[in-house]
């Protein structure tokens, strides 16, 4: 049977893409791997990487050399230490994302999981606890699942780091953050999130990897991460599908 075990996985697999034939993660259209974009969204998608803010992970034009940080990070460091994101949120990622978090599309949290891994990967190596953004329980209950638990899931069983996917809560319903300036983003969220009682021991002295879907102001994760520190984490990473640039690409 255990001779037979490598020999039927392929069989299925086979079978599996016969009938559910792997597609583009952005815009549906036929592809070669499960893990995958066609070569035309490929084009358009924007990845991030070096060179970029050693805190908040922001594109820089040219390379300032190692530990440079932006503007913004220089005038008022973030709560969290350091901040890393797959992609660009734009025209290109819009879609995918949105259809990931309000239309079902559950089956891309293993796609898009895989390509967090790549920006995330030293995040990943020094993490002792990863952990999702939460929802309201409303929101949860209305949408029934929280793609950042979907995400934060996948990535912890591939690095092999622990998920407690309900360490934090969202104390109260804080509304969309969408149209809001960025000191209405803070002001929304401020307070907002706390750590279960019950995980507050597993947090002490911990590294905690907070992963959610786009990080636009980063008013959210800085909230959560405030939370996370004052509850006893030593330190806190942020990972993100795509983050909002408005300079530096």
């Amino acid at each position: 049977m255990t001779r037979l075990t490598p020999i039927l996985k392929s069989a299925m697999s086979h079978i599996r893409d016969h009938l559910w034939p792997p597609v583009c993660a952005a815009c549906e259209a036929p592809v070669l791997s499960d893990i995958g974009l066609c070569p035309e969204c490929w084009d358009e998608m924007s990845f991030l990487g070096p060179p970029q803010c050693d805190t908040c992970g922001v594109p820089f034009p040219f390379d300032p050399g190692a530990g440079a940080l932006c503007a913004e990070c220089t005038r008022a460091r973030p709560p969290y230490a350091r901040a890393r994101a797959a992609f660009v949120y734009d025209d290109a990622s819009r879609g995918m994302i949105l259809a990931f978090k309000h239309a079902d599309r559950t089956d891309l949290a293993p796609v898009l999981a895989a390509w967090l891994a790549r920006p995330g990967a030293t995040l990943l190596g020094d993490a002792d606890i990863i952990a999702p953004v939460p929802l309201h329980w409303s929101r949860l209950l209305s949408r029934r699942y929280n793609q950042s638990a979907l995400l934060s899931n996948y990535l912890a069983g591939a690095a092999g780091v622990r998920s407690v996917p309900d360490l934090l809560v969202r104390k109260r319903r804080t509304g969309t953050q969408g149209g809001k300036s960025r000191a209405a983003r803070r002001r929304n969220v401020q307070g907002a999130f706390k750590v279960t009682a019950r995980h507050v021991r597993l947090l002490r002295d911990k590294r905690v990897l907070l992963v959610d879907d786009v990080m636009t102001t980063g008013a959210t994760l800085e909230a959560c991460s405030r939370a996370l520190l004052r509850a006893g984490a030593s330190a806190v990473d942020v990972i993100t599908i795509a983050r909002v640039v408005t300079s530096g690409l």
